[in-house]
């Protein structure tokens, strides 16, 4: 359930405090969680027991594979704030301030345009079965008469998850649009806690293949 939306702030009047809406994906998170304890297992097993090569080995494996499998799992969300939309890929986050945002869609991927450039959403991932589920739901439901009760334990029709909150963000975007504080252009910050050290454990994986 949501609360209900703040009209656009008037020039030069006080503020309410709104928390951020997050989005992420909950199998990622699950999916990041089980990948992280498999190569902590792993790797450590191989630091612990292993010659020296072999520790080499693990260690330049666990700095190319921990951070990418943090970037596409763990580090993906959407954060929807007063002013702006702030959108956490693998590899970039990117801030928008509502009024640049030109809208969001969700086609075979989530996606946000803004100032003429499109930037996908990774947090809110699309799911072509879960669509057509819901799709299937909605017209069992609008097949019954009227009055009629569903079966039990049928879940409620509705859209997707994924179209839900696109559909949320789009609203968002429309109702702050004129705020004061939500005025700008797109900014972009590259996520160099997550390239350097893949880069480090990729350089030094070469190394070792190649002198083996």
């Amino acid at each position: 359930m949501t609360s209900p939306e703040p009209s656009p702030t008037p020039k030069g009047a006080q503020r309410t405090p709104f928390a951020d809406r997050v989005h992420r994906s909950p199998a990622a998170l699950v999916g990041g969680v089980l990948l992280l304890a498999l190569a902590g297992w792993l790797g450590g097993d191989a630091l612990i027991r292993g010659d020296g090569r072999t520790r080499w080995l693990a260690l330049a494996g666990l700095l190319l594979a921990v951070p990418l499998i943090v970037a596409y799992t763990l580090r993906p969300a959407v954060y929807a704030g007063q002013d702006r939309l702030r959108v956490r890929n693998p590899f970039r986050t990117i801030t928008l301030p509502w009024g640049c945002v030109e809208g969001v869609r969700a086609g075979y991927s989530s996606e946000v345009l803004a100032d003429g450039a499109k930037y996908q959403l990774w947090a809110i991932p699309v799911s072509l079965r879960q669509r057509k589920r819901a799709a299937r739901q909605a017209a069992r439901a609008a097949a019954r008469p009227a009055g009629a009760a569903g079966a039990a334990g049928e879940p409620a029709p509705g859209r997707a998850t994924f179209d839900q909150a696109v559909e949320e963000l789009n609203e968002l975007a429309e109702r702050r649009s004129g705020n004061e504080g939500a005025q700008g252009s797109p900014s972009v910050r590259w996520a160099y806690e997550i390239i350097a050290p893949s880069a480090v454990g990729a350089i030094l994986l070469a190394v070792l293949l190649a002198t083996g």
